[in-house]
């Protein structure tokens, strides 16, 4: 791959995520990425539910999808992150690529925005933990 990605983690593809045509169907992309993010919050030492308890939540505001080669069961995949922020918006760029060739199947934007105690707003422990991977 080309890209620099700031963290990547492997995935299976199970069957149970796939529709009549044998491919993953596509409301499971968003759980990959849902998945890929929480354990970069890990590798940060952030925990999505010590925010909460803290009143801080991070929720997805848009996402923009493009699914460019189907995943099919038992696939091995890489889901790969950059990060970039833009006001209160941080913006992951999440690729998934078949491990076995790494042909790109999936490519998403998700903007995530911060509520602080139920208001928009900026999150010092996200601004803090990203802070080393926003440049990379």
């Amino acid at each position: 791959m080309n890209r620099k990605y700031i963290f990547q983690t492997v995935m299976q593809v199970r069957d149970y995520e796939c529709d009549i045509e044998g491919i993953v169907n596509n409301a499971n992309y968003l759980h990959y990425c849902e998945h890929t993010r929480h354990l970069f919050l890990k590798q940060c030492g952030l925990s999505f539910a010590e925010m909460h308890e803290k009143g801080v939540d991070a929720v997805v505001a848009r996402m923009s999808m493009q699914f460019k080669y189907p995943l099919r069961p038992d696939d091995e995949m890489l889901s790969c992150l950059k990060l970039t922020k833009d006001g209160f918006k941080y913006i992951f760029h999440h690729d998934i690529y078949r491990a076995s060739d790494e042909k790109i199947c999936f490519r998403a934007n998700v903007e995530l925005v911060c509520l602080v105690d139920g208001k928009l707003s900026e999150s010092e422990d996200y601004d803090r933990a990203f802070a080393p991977y926003f440049n990379s």
